[in-house]
């Protein structure tokens, strides 16, 4: 039974009202990330549902295209925001959000970051030996030799800096940063 049914109109609209207004802010914090807002939205929507929903029942709760909802879905999966779950009686897919912020933000960064994170590493290694091939064939070119080798600190530099945040990333995919910021929940335990 739906426990919406339950309450007054005025209720309804009251709750409707709190709930608009949580889902917007969650569509505008999630473009804040680089997730566009009509995701956020289909997030927040999902958010407030108690039950797991399929792709019609959120292209009709959000007046959006099947295709569109089907697309924000599959968004939301590889951010691991959401499920796809198992229902009893239904052959149609069923979703419902991962309700942990902690582990939202977690999995949401380490995703974003790790890519990027492997793609420049990447590129400075590379760089890194392409430099060192311009001092093997320039042995006695003490100008380059300087140049190369202001370059190759500053690259070094830039290595150290995604080492760090590769560790970071790490703290946030095993919740070692729970350690040193504490989620609120565990502060009040």
């Amino acid at each position: 039974m739906d426990e919406l049914a339950l309450l007054s109109e005025d209720q309804l609209l009251k709750l409707q009202t709190v709930r608009s207004r949580v889902i917007d802010s969650i569509g505008k914090n999630m473009d804040l990330y680089g997730v566009t807002m009509s995701i956020g939205h289909l997030y927040g929507t999902m958010y407030f549902n108690e039950q797991p929903v399929t792709l019609d029942e959120m292209s009709s709760a959000m007046g959006m295209s099947k295709t569109s909802i089907s697309t924000g879905m599959r968004t939301l999966q590889n951010l691991k925001m959401i499920n796809k779950v198992w229902g009893r009686g239904s052959r149609k897919d069923l979703y419902e959000v991962v309700p942990d912020w902690h582990q939202n933000f977690s999995d949401y960064f380490s995703i974003r970051w790790r890519k990027a994170v492997e793609q420049n590493m990447t590129i400075l290694r590379k760089s890194l030996q392409e430099l060192e091939q311009l001092i093997e064939k320039y042995p006695d070119d003490e100008q380059l030799q300087l140049i190369v080798s202001t370059d190759q600190q500053k690259i070094t530099e830039a290595l150290q800096y995604y080492n760090w945040l590769e560790r970071l990333i790490s703290s946030l995919e095993t919740g070692e940063i729970f350690q040193y910021i504490p989620k609120e929940s565990d502060l009040n335990s």
